[in-house]
């Protein structure tokens, strides 16, 4: 390890500890200092930020401090063009001097598909006002004569890319809370959280200190902070390196900096550091610290460095030095090789903490530094606000569900980041991780050839590939292989009759004396009457669609609410979060409870009624109604609603009967030419039809009074 600690000792706690405040925010690195900023600058003053060390002491002071606005998600293309804004005029505003280099960047294409990406990258950034620029290979050399570009297929232009100095922005953030009137105590780490009388209690060396809200911003330690509240972080701590060459003269004459140059298809980031340069590749064999018990996180690893491991780098160093011929010349004088965060999806946790009131988020970062500004701006929203301006479900802890555990964080953390520069083409699901949550139908519908998806963690069957076929994405953004056949799936449904198990709902009892009036004070809308269902619409104080349920009222104060599988930890807390007091509701979660089959198309009531021995038309058993009823011995909840748009029902059982129910509906279904489908026919039939999925096409953004005209 490399200790760079100017101090080794103990450090006695700096700042007199407060007895109470509105927000505690835990963790001094530039996320904690931004959330303390932000909610300074919103008029909330009664703010504290506690760190157990130095402000930058964890990932924050060794991070190379790029600040790029390319990015393929809405969400955070939000947040760092934010970030970046701000850090543009942040010295002057807070009259801190701050080194922030805006030199520009140059992303290389190797092919026609890179250039694709970065087309659609180009025209997400034109609508939130963020430019990017093609470039011709020749165009490359004239901003960067040292560059090979004989090679290439082209680049993108990036004028506002740049890097800023880690320690001084996260001393800019500090410095203009302190001046708003929000207080720092350093050397002064948590060892204890409380809940008590609706508050918060945080134990410390100095004593404790009460709160109404608490924010967890203590980037790779976020787990060990987490278990005090009973929550477990997905949060893995990988080696980040970088290497520094020492000076080069050609850099030396120039009058100023190079751009910084990103070669993503060979996954490396190259940008000038004083007179030399600096190489950061994202290697394929990275590797993960601190996860196994003869790994364990060391007590104190402030301002501390993992050993040197060049020899992962060497392809890296290697290429780089064949594109850019000047970095070859010039020796290694420092290597980083430091601790960053990572989630399983490689994005931040900004929000909520899942099962636990008043409690938040800003934590996992790993581009923390060009994610710091905009991630404090959205956490001071939903803090203060109740909401933030702009839907921000992609960064919201509660996306990640119950199987989200250490192994499946660390398999797919990895994953992550040696795909940190891999071109994300249209439905590749990479396969660590898989096999989370599977129902006892898993192997049947495998043996039938079904290539599988995971949604919220549950394996569902997304097509079922023809003899020949293979049930792998394309490296592609042109038609993929299953485009033909999830065709003729989704003509069989609208024609004969198909199958599909939809496992995985996240399904809720509600019920008790008030649980009618309780639900018809928190959705937009009426609730259906006994014996029927409904969609029914969750809003904010604001009008802005918080999400969407399936209401089955079994009896007056009695329904079942189901939700999307990715939804389950968002909608348990809307739920659980607002109960009355007195105890007149109970919310139960049933979801590994129970199974589900969908059984629609134009046969499909024909085949519903040979199952039932006696005639299930509309009149019969009408559109947004349910009843129980016994298929194959097996007890199921029959509810008349297809999501395909075509007439259907929802069959509902015991998980462990799903397997005995679909042998029964295959073996009906037989005379009326029943077949398999996947839920990438389910999604097109869908949108033909006008059904909403949530957050895909009802984010937060929208408000209820126009969710129906969103629909088209």
């Amino acid at each position: 390890m490399d200790d760079v600690s100017a101090n080794t000792e103990v450090n006695k706690a700096t700042g007199k500890l407060p007895g109470t405040a509105r927000v505690v925010v835990i963790g001094g690195g530039s996320v904690g200092a931004s959330v303390l900023y932000h909610l300074a600058e919103k008029g909330w003053t009664d703010v504290v930020l506690l760190e157990k060390n130095e402000l930058t002491s964890g990932s924050t002071w060794h991070a190379a401090g790029n600040c790029p606005n390319f990015v393929g998600s809405w969400t955070m293309m939000k947040i760092q063009a934010y970030s970046t804004s701000l850090y543009r005029e942040l010295g002057a505003k807070v009259d801190y001097p701050m080194n922030y280099h805006v030199t520009g960047a140059i992303r290389l294409a190797h092919s026609r598909q890179r250039m694709e990406e970065f087309r659609h990258v180009e025209r997400m950034g034109r609508q939130m006002g963020v430019e990017f620029q093609e470039m011709s290979p020749s165009e490359m050399q004239e901003v960067y004569p040292f560059l090979e570009t004989h090679d290439l297929y082209g680049g993108q232009w990036d004028p506002l890319d740049g890097d800023i100095d880690p320690a001084q922005l996260t001393q800019a953030l500090a410095k203009g809370a302190r001046d708003m009137g929000a207080k720092i105590i350093r050397f002064c780490p948590v060892t204890g959280v409380r809940r008590e009388n609706g508050e918060w209690v945080l134990s410390t060396p100095q004593g404790e200190i009460r709160c109404e809200y608490v924010v967890n911003a203590t980037g790779y330690r976020a787990n060990e902070v987490g278990a005090m509240f009973g929550r477990n972080v997905p949060c893995v701590s990988l080696a980040h390196q970088y290497l520094i060459t020492e000076g080069i003269p050609e850099l030396a004459e120039r009058d100023k900096k190079l751009p910084l140059l990103r070669d993503p298809d060979s996954s490396y980031y190259l940008r000038q550091e004083k007179d030399g340069l600096l190489l950061g590749p994202y290697e394929k064999n990275c590797r993960a610290h601190w996860t196994t018990a003869d790994d364990p996180m060391p007590e104190d690893f402030s301002f501390q460095l993992y050993s040197d491991d060049l020899e992962r780098l060497e392809w890296y160093i290697e290429d780089a030095c064949a594109r850019v011929p000047l970095l070859g010349t010039a020796g290694i004088t420092r290597v980083v090789n430091g601790p960053i965060p990572y989630a399983p999806d490689g994005l931040p946790l900004i929000g909520p903490m899942p099962g636990v009131p008043n409690a938040f988020e800003a934590c996992v970062f790993t581009f923390g530094i060009v994610q710091a500004g905009g991630a404090g701006k959205l956490l001071s929203d939903i803090i203060v606000e109740g909401e933030s301006e702009t839907d921000s479900w992609a960064v919201d802890p509660r996306r990640f569900t119950d199987h989200v555990d250490l192994e499946y964080t660390k398999a797919k953390a990895i994953e992550t980041y040696s795909h940190e520069y891999a071109m994300h083409f249209p439905q590749i699901q990479w396969p660590a991780g898989r096999n989370a949550k599977v129902s006892p139908l898993y192997d049947r519908l495998a043996d039938a050839g079904a290539a599988f998806g995971s949604y919220g963690g549950w394996e569902r069957a997304d097509w079922f590939p023809r003899d020949g076929e293979s049930e792998h994405a394309a490296d592609s953004y042109d038609r993929q292989p299953w485009f033909d056949t999830v065709g003729a799936e989704c003509r069989h449904v609208a024609e004969h009759v198909g199958v599909l198990e939809l496992t995985g709902f996240s399904r809720f009892m509600v019920s008790g004396a008030g649980a009618a009036d309780w639900l018809r004070g928190m959705v937009t809308g009426g609730l259906p009457k006994v014996g029927r269902i409904g969609l029914v619409y969750f809003a904010s104080e604001k009008g802005k669609i918080l999400t969407e349920m399936t209401a089955t009222r079994l009896g007056e104060d009695e329904f079942l609410m189901m939700t999307g599988a990715g939804a389950y930890w968002h909608d348990r807390d809307l739920l659980n979060f607002n109960l009355p007091a007195d105890g007149s509701v109970t919310v139960k979660d049933i979801t590994s409870d129970l199974a589900t089959l969908l059984v629609t198309g134009p046969k499909a009531p024909g085949l519903m009624a040979d199952l039932a021995g006696e005639g299930m038309g509309h009149e019969a058993f009408p559109w947004l109604t349910w009843r129980q009823m016994e298929i194959g011995g097996v007890k199921v909840n029959a509810i008349r609603v297809s999501f395909a748009g075509e007439a259907g029902w929802e069959l509902h059982c015991d998980m462990g009967d799903i397997t005995a129910l679909y042998d029964a509906v295959w073996a009906a279904g037989q005379p009326h030419n029943i077949g398999n489908f996947g839920m990438l026919a389910l999604d097109s039939m869908r949108l033909e039809k006008g059904y909403r999925s949530w957050k895909a096409d009802s984010p937060r953004t929208i408000p209820c009074s126009r969710a129906a005209l969103v629909a088209g």
